[in-house]
């Protein structure tokens, strides 16, 4: 059960070690109250005065024993008390997977990485905007777009890294999955060259809830039991477009509208039909998400207005989407009209 509390002004008196605490204090002062502090039940460490009857005691899980005296004092004086997590242990890096920017599309151990956060470096791509509501960590944009780099690579990697050996335990939030099209592995890479212990959540891929959310499957039975997920950042070869075009099955290509030209013309070269389906959905999961359904001979055209981020999906399983689609329209519209019938 998860109750919300106002806890402005409220004297709130956190225990447990400093160290496993720390989170704990973040997250009751960013809740606007006010904060003491126990780092021991004899209070030997000194924290300074306490309060003479707090209106909540957060007590924090932090392994040591002696704690339950006090609690079962505050308990006796009707004193609530809410069981606190410890903190993780700080100088280490977590790569987190955020999936196409939905909240809902968060894991459970994103959700639980955020939460034990001292810093979150995050992407544009990541539901960023809910942040707020899911850690009290510092938070630093380093955000890339087509065409402009916030931040450099090689400058997160660092500043990742750094903040792990200064004791923090640092969280990088990615869109997607942070090993596909990621940069996952440079990550995990950089800190393993500085020795900073690294581990990575997967996310949910673009490649297949974009598409999804479009009511696209990525494969479907007797249409296609293949799927191909190709980065769109760049042209393709002519080998390439041959390997993609004999493939069959689906083909999804993220972030490729700039090369979207190329890409057609040159599966067409390859030998594609002209004629196979193509969607380009634009903004998945969030809000103006909007679906271009050509054919790869016109696409060019249909898709001029789109822009990035954006999902192409090539197949004949575009074709099952727009079967479903016009089936659930034909069926809402006969619903309308028995319900306009019945009325008569």
């Amino acid at each position: 059960m998860q109750l919300t509390i106002d806890l402005t002004d409220r004297d709130v008196l956190v225990t447990g070690s400093a160290n496993a605490a720390r989170q704990a204090v973040r997250r009751y002062e960013a809740a606007g109250a006010i904060v003491y502090r126990l780092s021991t039940p004899d209070g030997a460490e000194g924290d300074g005065p306490l309060p003479e009857r707090p209106f909540l005691v957060a007590a924090v899980d932090d392994g040591e024993p002696g704690w339950e005296p006090l609690l079962d004092r505050c308990r006796e004086a009707g004193i609530p008390i809410a069981i606190e997590p410890a903190a993780g242990e700080p100088g280490r890096v977590t790569l987190v997977g955020g999936g196409p920017g939905a909240l809902d599309l968060l894991t459970v151990g994103a959700v639980h990485a955020l939460r034990d956060a001292d810093v979150v470096f995050y992407d544009r791509l990541a539901p960023y905007q809910e942040l707020v509501r899911l850690t009290s960590a510092k938070l630093v944009d380093v955000g890339k777009r087509p065409g402009h780099h916030k931040v450099a690579q090689c400058d997160i990697e660092k500043l990742m890294v750094d903040a792990a050996l200064s004791g923090n335990n640092v969280v990088r939030l990615k869109g997607g999955d942070p090993y596909v099209f990621g940069r996952g592995g440079e990550e995990v890479a950089a800190c393993a060259a500085a020795g900073v212990p690294v581990r990575v959540i997967s996310g949910v891929t673009s490649a297949i809830s974009v598409p999804a959310a479009a009511g696209i499957p990525v494969t479907h039975r007797e249409v296609s039991h293949i799927f191909t997920v190709v980065s769109g950042h760049a042209p393709l070869t002519e080998k390439e477009h041959t390997h993609l075009a004999g493939l069959g099955g689906t083909i999804v290509v993220l972030m490729g509208i700039g090369t979207l030209p190329q890409l057609a013309a040159g599966l067409r070269r390859a030998g594609m039909d002209a004629g196979m389906p193509m969607a380009v959905v634009e903004r998945g999961y969030r809000p103006g998400q909007r679906t271009t359904i050509a054919e790869l001979g016109t696409i060019e055209t249909a898709a001029a207005g789109c822009s990035n981020p954006a999902v192409l999906v090539i197949g004949e399983v575009v074709r099952v989407a727009e079967a479903n689609r016009n089936h659930a329209e034909a069926s809402a519209e006969l619903s309308r009209l028995a319900a306009s019938l019945l009325e008569a």
